[in-house]
């Protein structure tokens, strides 16, 4: 990913702070049937590892668990706020016109070898963290105790998991920080004011102040 020093996220709390807030990863890899992609549900263990360690499974059925098994290194994209930024929103652009649309956008790239398994017991662990975290909040949170055991042990069956530690992090936060403070202010209220609640959240995340 590129990433121009002053957008560069460095710092690694708040990196896995956005993928543990991100519901939805990309999984990319490269086999013998080129690259693959996968959309799935992480889980983050922030503490295995320098980085951290990545949970999940895929269905027995999808090649792509075939890549990771191979030892190559694969690519696990997070995805968080995005924002299209229109030129109207800088106060400069009535100072000299010489203004663009960008787009602004939060994300994290981890990269790292993956442990590939099938044992039973510890794909039932993964499923079950995976649907306590997302189960969490609700008034009568669904667990997978709450199925029959011969059904839950068919479903397990049917998937391979896989531990991913995370060798390297790029993280990157493109919020108009290569702009004027005062053009910084008016891409946050430009957004903040906008009917679209995604551009009302990568509102909250410009700095505030001078640009850095």
């Amino acid at each position: 990913m590129y990433t121009p020093r002053a957008f560069a996220l460095d710092d690694l709390p708040e990196a896995q702070q956005l993928i543990q807030h991100t519901r939805l990863a990309q999984l990319v890899t490269v086999g013998e049937n080129g690259l693959q992609a996968s959309h799935l549900p992480l889980l983050l263990n922030p503490d295995e590892g320098p980085h951290g360690t990545l949970y999940g499974h895929l269905a027995k059925a999808n090649p792509q668990w075939r890549d990771l098994q191979n030892g190559r290194e694969a690519l696990v994209i997070f995805a968080g706020a995005e924002a299209y930024v229109s030129p109207a929103f800088y106060p400069s652009k009535a100072e000299h016109g010489k203004v663009v649309p960008t787009w602004n956008y939060l994300a994290v790239h981890a990269y790292g070898k993956a442990d590939v398994f099938s044992d039973a017991e510890r794909l039932l662990k993964v499923v079950s963290a995976l649907t306590d975290h997302h189960e969490q909040g609700r008034a009568q949170p669904w667990a997978v105790s709450d199925a029959p055991a011969d059904y839950v042990d068919a479903m397990l069956k049917a998937i391979v998991g896989f531990a991913l530690p995370i060798d390297r992090l790029v993280g990157k936060r493109k919020l108009s920080q290569n702009r004027s403070a005062a053009d910084m202010a008016g891409v946050r209220e430009g957004l903040a004011a906008s009917a679209d609640v995604r551009d009302q959240t990568l509102a909250r995340f410009i700095p505030q102040g001078v640009a850095e």
